[in-house]
């Protein structure tokens, strides 16, 4: 007895959703290394961000207390991304028994595709984060020189743009720390994670981890090492389009951020009009920054 579309879908869906997982599970989630997550139950989700107060004056024996008022610098809008792509296979297929290999396959080139595309547009923060035409909630790119605060403009890249190496990572580890909020209060900022392409791995591990400092013949330390800088080392991300821009993620809350409004969800139906058999995959995320002390970068070219 011939079998029908429907059973078809009944018989074949657990299967190519048990697959779907496994193989979608074997690529690296690239972007976790790089971005806070966070749950979004709408549409789009905004952050607003406050400028804290000045310094506590001197209250004079029998005087009032003075007055700060916090105020809201800017608005952060991330706007989630529905993603998703289906294959079907033929009712010609079905009839000639080719849907289990067909199906099969189509299923792990899908989760490769999904997995691929959301490594993709995470990273797209970093490879526009020196682009002007992908501003922020404070009218600037995620990296620049010149972030407008209430007590004046902060950097949060090299003055001078440099490769990777210990002069360019010494500079901005100095740089992060020098940070302030915005009303221009030390906040001591540090650095906790290197990120870096593929092309720069083997740079970033000589300066992380070689007890003396790499390409001279004296016995100094490593004092980055040595002083416990960067405690999360480092991550190679596959996805920079750069071989030569580096970045390091801060202790800073509210930085990059990814907003997971649906997770991915598959499902399988047969079409009446066509015959075939469909096989989707579906999530909604965004990826963005809040505050962009969060990165430091070097726009090395």
């Amino acid at each position: 007895m011939a079998i029908s579309r429907a059973q078809l879908v009944k018989e074949l869906e657990p299967g190519l959703n048990a697959l779907f997982g496994l193989e979608y599970k074997q690529y690296a989630d690239e972007w976790n290394e790089i971005f806070e997550t966070e749950t979004s139950d709408r549409a789009f989700e905004e952050e607003v961000m406050l400028a804290g107060f000045s310094n506590a004056a001197v209250k004079p024996e029998g005087s009032g207390v003075d007055y700060d008022d916090a105020q809201e610098t800017f608005t952060a809008r991330y706007t989630n991304e529905t993603i998703a792509l289906a294959f079907a296979i033929t009712e010609e297929a079905i009839e000639d028994n080719l849907y289990d290999r067909l199906a099969s396959r189509y299923t792990k080139a899908l989760a490769r595709s999904m997995a691929s595309t959301k490594n993709i547009k995470g990273a797209a923060v970093l490879n526009n984060a020196f682009d002007s035409n992908f501003a922020g909630g404070d009218g600037k790119e995620l990296c620049a020189t010149d972030h407008p605060t209430l007590a004046g403009d902060f950097s949060n890249e090299l003055a001078t743009p440099a490769e990777l190496n210990e002069t360019s990572l010494e500079q901005s580890l100095i740089d992060i720390a020098a940070f302030t909020d915005e009303r221009g209060l030390k906040i001591a900022a540090q650095g906790v994670k290197l990120i870096i392409p593929s092309a720069l791995q083997f740079t970033a591990d000589r300066l992380m981890n070689s007890a003396g400092r790499t390409g001279t013949a004296d016995n100094d330390i490593n004092a980055i090492r040595n002083m416990g800088m960067i405690p999360q080392g480092y991550t190679v991300n596959h996805y920079l389009t750069s071989a030569k821009k580096f970045f390091i993620k801060t202790d800073v809350p509210n930085g990059l951020k990814h907003f997971n409004r649906s997770p991915i969800k598959t499902s399988m139906e047969g079409d009446f009009d066509t015959g075939n058999v469909r096989y989707k995959a579906r999530e909604r995320y965004v990826f963005g920054f809040s505050d962009p002390r969060g990165i430091f970068g070097s726009n090395a070219t």
